[in-house]
């Protein structure tokens, strides 16, 4: 068994961004795993512009992105081992991964980062009925096939789902030489940024179907056609307006998962919400040394807050493998999404860690807001209060909270309420 000081799971831009900022910080033996063959994560296949607006103040690709945390990745001599699949996570930080190149290997951690990413939703999460055909894929997977691969998936195609891989593959699709026929989406509002529905979908006159879903695939060997219906208040389809389109294919954005079967396995808590772990203010999970960010904590829309969340991850392992002696940790500061919210992260502060001027929550609404009022009460009343606009749940309200605040209640729930505070 060897023993590494820092290990991150994963060599996406979260794991890499922690890494470099892990490195920066003094952390000498710091190695990524990663189970493809180059690092990058999905950023790979990210061709499209639109990265690295915060973080560089520039519009880059993805593989341009990536390529930047890469490269001083490399500089700085940090240790990344390829085509390595971790098998086993425990909650005393004893890795078992598997490579072709070294076998079995047995590592001891000091300190861990979680930045496995997630996954799509697939066709059998949802419950399509219909036959087996060839032509049904998922938007990543058609992305894949496209800008890696060379492949086309098909020349007319349907996508159910609004998320934003799926808007950016019906433009690619469109550019490419498909026609898309329309993209169906069962809730009332998109679940993709609004700058992709407008730069993806209204400036390539492709139809957007709110309330709609497919209710039936047609063909065996390959995809004729879907039925598509509108759906009622209880997402139920009402079948009256059932109507087929013909198509070729079928792409599904229906939605992320983060992978957290080894989070799981180190009996680390996971919030039901999110589908990741639970963390506090420098992102250390309920398992002490095991810390998360990225996608695998909780589903971005944007790329560059993972670099910053991942740098945050980075920093609470570096202070974590400076202590000597194992920290007894006192009752945290629970934070509690409240009503208009369906979630918020960290979920909880830990008052003997650190705790910057000015902490930064994470969260998501439950529905769509022209202006809204953030209130945050503690069991002495409101102790902060902003006005927001143009809220949508696609997009992730980010809001910074002082360390005041935070330091003199016991504990914080957050709240959205439809208006502003002067009643608009």
């Amino acid at each position: 068994m060897r023993v590494r000081e820092l290990v991150i799971i994963g060599g996406g831009p979260a794991g890499l961004s922690a890494a470099v900022e892990a490195k920066k910080l003094g952390v000498e033996d710091v190695l990524i795993i990663d189970r493809e063959s180059e690092p990058g994560g999905i950023l790979k296949q990210c061709i499209h512009t639109g990265f690295g607006l915060h973080v560089f103040k520039e519009e880059l690709t993805g593989p341009e992105y990536a390529e930047r945390f890469i490269a001083e990745a490399q500089e700085r001599g940090i240790e990344i081992m390829l085509d390595t699949m971790v098998i086993e996570l425990t909650d005393d930080r004893r890795i078992l991964a598997v490579n072709s190149r070294d076998g079995l290997v047995e590592l001891k951690a000091r300190a861990v980062i979680l930045a496995m990413g997630c996954r799509e939703r697939t066709r059998g999460a949802i419950n399509i009925p219909g036959f087996r055909p060839s032509g049904i894929f998922t938007a990543g997977t058609a992305q894949y096939f496209i800008n890696i691969e060379g492949y086309m998936p098909g020349k007319e195609v349907v996508i159910l789902g609004s998320g934003d891989v799926g808007l950016i593959m019906a433009r690619h699709l469109t550019l490419e030489g498909a026609k898309v026929k329309c993209v169906a989406e069962i809730m009332p509002y998109s679940n993709g940024l609004t700058r992709n529905i407008v730069q993806c979908l209204q400036d390539f006159n492709i139809p957007l179907l709110l309330n709609h879903t497919v209710v039936n695939i047609h063909g065996k060997k390959r995809v004729e056609g879907v039925t598509i219906a509108e759906v009622d208040l209880n997402r139920k389809p009402r079948m009256e307006t059932a109507r087929y389109v013909s198509c070729d294919t079928l792409l599904l954005s229906v939605g992320l998962i983060p992978e957290n079967e080894l989070s799981r396995m180190a009996k680390v808590q996971i919030d039901e919400v999110t589908g990741g772990p639970v963390v506090d203010q420098s992102m250390q999970t309920t398992i002490e040394g095991i810390f998360a960010c990225g996608n695998v904590l909780h589903v971005h829309d944007v790329v560059d807050l993972v670099t910053i969340e991942a740098r945050v991850a980075a920093r609470g392992a570096a202070d974590f493998l400076k202590q000597k002696k194992k920290r007894i940790r006192p009752a945290t500061v629970p934070v509690i999404p409240g009503e208009g919210l369906r979630y918020v992260l960290p979920q909880r502060i830990d008052l003997d860690g650190a705790l910057e001027e000015t902490q930064n929550f994470f969260m998501r609404s439950v529905k769509p807001m022209d202006r809204g009022r953030l209130l945050i009460q503690s069991d002495r009343g409101v102790v902060m209060s902003k006005n927001l606009k143009f809220i949508r749940p696609s997009e992730m309200i980010s809001i910074k909270v002082k360390r005041e605040i935070l330091q003199q209640n016991n504990c914080l729930k957050i709240s959205l309420c439809e208006g502003s505070e002067n009643g608009d």
